[in-house]
């Protein structure tokens, strides 16, 4: 009943049912009017014919003999088609201003477990290259919100939303039900100025839904504290990620290459933080390092704990490892599903 009316409430904000109306009381006049003309045509083969005349389908298995019945086949053909036109015309018009509202970024939706992306660059683009080329989040809807004129990016799971982070938006993007957000920099900024919105951006995300994961991007690492006031879960500074790479590589030539593979889903090893395999549970580091190598063919850098909120990299070697732990680990293939 509550899809029912939903559907009626949306055929009277499209003015839909008027047509429907129309169409039908033509159809119930011309077969009663045919019937009557006609002796040999029941009602319902006259139902029958009034229906495929008036779609100009036509099939010509019934037709008219009579000059009244005549007259009736010639008024239902003349106002049904200009009634059908109505109908399909007022059809499409809904799917096309669907389009342009859905481009525009006029839009809102209803996911779960989707990922916000707050803000559009250049990084914002490589991001989602990224997260299609993995096979765990190839179709995972993303909401775009941003302030800028047209959806960027040819992309069927991609959602735009135009304007700037606010509740307002958020709200529109489903917040409550989302898994992820991800606030990049705007590069129409100065660098102050970014990372002072990011801030800002991220509070109003963590006072909405406490509960979402929020990843930001920030351009000075002195603005760090203020992130983890407003109750950051993960923080990127690109420019302190960048030198200390460089300088790295400068000492220990190559270094720059193993980490471009293993944050790159395209080609090579990769990241994955996996669940810890219920045999392992209780067993020390160095039990399921040695473990997960033979049986998986991949190498244990870090343990989560529980909470996510400690990360545990090269743990020591009789640290246990409990149920509830997950592991971050370098591998070819995600763990368990090797081709």
């Amino acid at each position: 009943m509550k899809r029912l009316r939903t559907l009626w409430a949306f055929l009277k904000r499209e003015n839909i049912h008027k047509i429907l109306i129309v169409l039908l009381l033509l159809i119930v006049v011309s077969s009663v009017g045919l019937a009557y003309f006609e002796p040999d045509i029941h009602y319902k083969d006259a139902l029958w014919w009034s229906f495929v005349t008036v779609t100009t389908v036509g099939y010509g298995d019934i037709s008219p003999t009579t000059l009244g019945g005549r007259v009736i086949g010639v008024a239902i053909m003349l106002i049904g088609i200009g009634i059908l036109g109505m109908f399909t015309a007022t059809i499409a018009s809904i799917f096309v201003e669907n389009k342009i509202k859905t481009d525009k970024g006029m839009n809102s939706f209803d996911f779960t477990g989707h990922i916000i992306l707050c803000e559009w660059n250049t990084r914002a683009r490589e991001v989602i290259r990224e997260l299609r080329s993995d096979s765990r989040s190839e179709h995972i809807p993303i909401v775009l919100i941003a302030d800028i004129d047209n959806k960027p990016l040819d992309d069927a799971d991609l959602y735009f939303i135009k304007g700037n982070v606010s509740e307002e938006t958020l709200q529109r993007a489903n917040l409550a039900q989302a898994a992820t957000v991800v606030i990049m920099s705007d590069d129409r900024l100065d660098p102050v100025a970014r990372d002072a919105k990011s801030v800002l951006s991220t509070l109003t995300v963590e006072t909405l839904n406490p509960d979402v994961y929020s990843i930001v991007e920030l351009e000075d690492e002195a603005n760090v504290r203020h992130c983890r006031r407003a109750h950051a879960d993960e923080i990127i500074v690109g420019a302190e990620f960048s030198t200390r790479l460089i300088s790295r590589a400068a000492i220990d030539h190559g270094i720059s290459k193993v980490m471009s593979e293993l944050l790159s889903t395209q080609f090579g090893n990769d990241l994955y933080k996996i669940a810890l395999p219920p045999a392992m549970a209780g067993k020390t580091f160095i039990d399921i390092f040695t473990e997960m190598k033979r049986n998986y063919q991949c190498t244990v850098l870090a343990v989560q704990r529980r909470d996510e909120n400690e990360v545990i990299a090269n743990p020591p070697c009789e640290l246990v490892i409990d149920a509830e732990d997950a592991l971050i680990v370098i591998a070819e293939h995600m763990p368990g599903q090797e081709t």
